[in-house]
């Protein structure tokens, strides 16, 4: 049996590279290419997306005009406008779109309250956090559905989001999308950040910056696909690594020394503070 998805005919409000990994990773999975409708002002963006094979044009409305699943890939300090602007066109459709919000921060009550018509009806909306590396079809995604949404509805983004996602997880509180936002969303710039302090600590002992890079690059990877592949627990793995007073142990004593939990700790709160203050303040 096909999936909903193949006959669902998708817009997506936005081209930049979120919407532009989502749209490779359908294409790649068999998606009818003219069933998906891409608005994007910049000309850059809007050529790259048409190389695809997917319709283009510079319209919200256009885009969305018979779209049964819009997905808002716009930046959350313009949501306000562009949900006003869809919800003003949608006035004569019969049945309204499932709308996918990847608006970091924007919460269900705000997209319900810019996106209702002026005869009170209101879409459908799933709130998505994906992370950068669905670039590459390695990501992560985190979602919420609003009481309304029905099961048809929720396997439709499901299947939408593990076109690019390996690890699709729904949450059943809207704050927890924050966060996701702080552990999964940004969590790609704790990776990158580590591997960048590792290469300049291997430099400053006397490495060449390429072989240091590229022992940096392989290990995080390789770390990586163990921490997916094994059936151990990640503080098991660590554990698999350390002998007692051996070079890891020292490495790791290093970390407790300099409170490398409270490190991370902070970062991820940090992150998820983020999310909700801009919430508030974009979601007047």
């Amino acid at each position: 049996m096909a999936s909903p998805l193949q006959s669902s005919l998708l817009c997506f409000i936005g081209g930049g590279n979120m919407a532009a990994a989502i749209i490779g990773g359908l294409v790649s999975k068999g998606i009818d290419k003219h069933h998906v409708t891409v608005s994007e002002p910049w000309d850059v963006n809007r050529d790259k997306i048409a190389a695809t094979g997917v319709r283009t044009t510079t319209s919200n409305v256009e885009a969305s005009q018979n779209a049964d699943l819009v997905l808002l890939a716009v930046k959350p300090q313009v949501a306000k406008t562009v949900c006003q602007e869809l919800a003003g066109a949608w006035a004569q459709r019969d049945s309204l779109p499932l709308v996918v919000s990847i608006a970091a921060g924007i919460t269900l009550d705000s997209l319900r309250d810019w996106s209702k018509l002026a005869d009170g009806r209101t879409p459908h909306i799933v709130r998505v956090m994906p992370n950068t590396p669905a670039l590459v079809g390695e990501g992560a995604s985190g979602l919420f559905a609003g009481g309304d949404v029905s099961d048809a509805e929720k396997e439709l983004v499901t299947a939408l989001l593990a076109s690019v996602s390996k690890a699709t997880e729904w949450v059943d509180k809207e704050e927890l999308i924050d966060v996701v936002t702080g552990l999964s969303g940004s969590g790609p710039a704790y990776f990158f950040a580590i591997v960048e302090h590792l290469i300049s600590s291997a430099t400053s002992l006397g490495m060449p910056q390429e072989q240091a890079t590229r022992l940096a690059k392989q290990t995080c990877f390789g770390a990586g696909k163990m921490l997916v592949e094994s059936s151990d627990e990640p503080a098991q793995l660590r554990k698999n690594v350390t002998s007692p007073n051996g070079t890891t142990d020292a490495a790791l004593k290093s970390f407790d020394a300099a409170n490398f939990k409270g490190i991370v700790d902070g970062a991820v709160k940090a992150a998820t503070n983020r999310g909700e203050e801009l919430g508030r303040t974009l979601g007047k």
